[in-house]
């Protein structure tokens, strides 16, 4: 499954708002989000797709894409609830 995601990452795009929760949740003072996204996820511990969305997870990080429009919707730290998506 990742390979898809991969295969689709210059699909990848967000919105401003998702910008802006994505720096926030993350604490990130990065300029290019959605550039730190794709590396993150070229480099991702787990990547799962459940449902509609894509989960990708590393370094105690979480990112959640629209598998359809490959919209990324937010990241999150520390979600221990991952596996229970």
């Amino acid at each position: 499954m990742k390979n898809n995601l991969l295969q689709n990452i210059e699909k990848l795009r967000t919105t401003d708002l998702g910008i802006l929760r994505i720096k926030k949740n993350l604490g990130l003072e990065t300029i290019d989000v959605l550039d730190w996204c794709k590396q993150k996820i070229k480099q991702a511990d787990d990547t799962q797709k459940k449902g509609k969305n894509w989960y990708v997870s590393f370094e105690n990080c979480v990112l959640t894409i629209n598998a359809s429009s490959y919209t990324i919707i937010t990241g999150h730290k520390n979600k221990s609830n991952y596996n229970q998506l």
